[in-house]
């Protein structure tokens, strides 16, 4: 991103609102830009634009809190990042890969239906923000199939190959990515993991075999979170400096334009844009401004 003579304060709250993933976060950075904007007269435009946005989210956030009030609804979990549910039946060790990926502690116990209701983890790798719900057993009277079918990605855990039909006719109409999960992994021979792997590979499955309990495989199953994530990460950076560090958070097929707009407010104007990563030809190409952004792109904005 091109410098426009702002404080260290100033872009320091500005990466904080880039990476918000709620709203309550990004009015809290745009607090903090307003606090450290430049007082003088050429900031006008900027403040008046931060402003402008303040404004908007407190009433868009009032909004919601209204039209909760008024719907008499239970309470629900607020999706932030990609949100991911974990489907199982009982005893497949959702709550144990739930407590390996995350910081969160769910109760783990060898009784059945031990997950009465969604638990929460959250997971952050390679900049991206996965929420992670535990839900309970889907035979269990509090499976909600709400949050299945709003979930991103369906992490499907399972201990033995049987228990995929019993699991299907729950999540038929989900439209969220699948991963099987077969878990328990360390239970298993040599032979035993090589002939559920070939199986699942026949059917074709995103599959991974992996042991919650010690942790095996995990970080290929964090991989594989990223490439399903359903989002592109892309990095800035300004002219003659390294690229930033955090990355900003798109849908795919976003184009350098529509991230302009989410960089900049509307007075400033992009002369140009350099892209070097896996949508550009060659490093620090030159592009439009409907060029379609890739993950992992880094976008240096020459602006005025």
């Amino acid at each position: 991103m091109a410098s426009t003579n702002q404080s260290p304060e100033f872009l320091a709250a500005q990466k904080k609102y880039l990476e918000a993933y709620s709203d309550e976060e990004k009015v809290f950075a745009l607090e903090e830009m307003m606090k450290f904007m430049p007082k003088h007269k050429a900031g006008e435009g900027i403040r008046a634009n931060l402003k402008s946005r303040y404004k908007a989210l407190k009433e868009e956030i009032q909004n919601k809190v209204r039209q909760k009030k008024s719907t008499a609804r239970k309470p629900g979990i607020k999706k932030e990042g990609v949100q991911i549910a974990l489907i199982g039946l009982s005893g497949a060790g959702k709550s144990s890969l739930l407590a390996s990926l995350t910081n969160a502690s769910p109760l783990i116990s060898n009784q059945l239906f031990t997950t009465k209701s969604p638990a929460l983890g959250a997971l952050r790798y390679q900049g991206i923000l996965f929420q992670i719900i535990d839900m309970p057993a889907i035979n269990y009277q509090n499976f909600d199939l709400g949050l299945v079918n709003t979930a991103d990605i369906l992490l499907i855990i399972i201990s033995s190959l049987q228990e995929l039909e019993q699991i299907n006719p729950f999540i038929i109409k989900a439209p969220g990515k699948r991963i099987i999960i077969f878990n328990k992994s360390d239970l298993l021979s040599q032979e035993e993991k090589r002939k559920i792997s070939s199986f699942l590979q026949s059917k074709k499955y995103n599959s991974i075999l992996i042991s919650a309990k010690l942790k095996e495989s995990l970080d290929e199953l964090k991989n594989k979170l990223v490439e399903n994530s359903g989002i592109i990460r892309v990095y800035t950076k300004q002219p003659g400096q390294p690229h930033d560090l955090n990355p900003v958070i798109l849908k795919p097929e976003t184009t350098a334009e529509e991230l302009a707009k989410k960089l900049f407010p509307r007075n400033i104007l992009v002369k140009e844009i350099r892209i070097t990563g896996p949508s550009s030809k060659f490093p620090n190409q030159q592009v439009g401004l409907e060029h379609q952004l890739k993950d992992k792109d880094i976008v240096e904005f020459h602006v005025r």
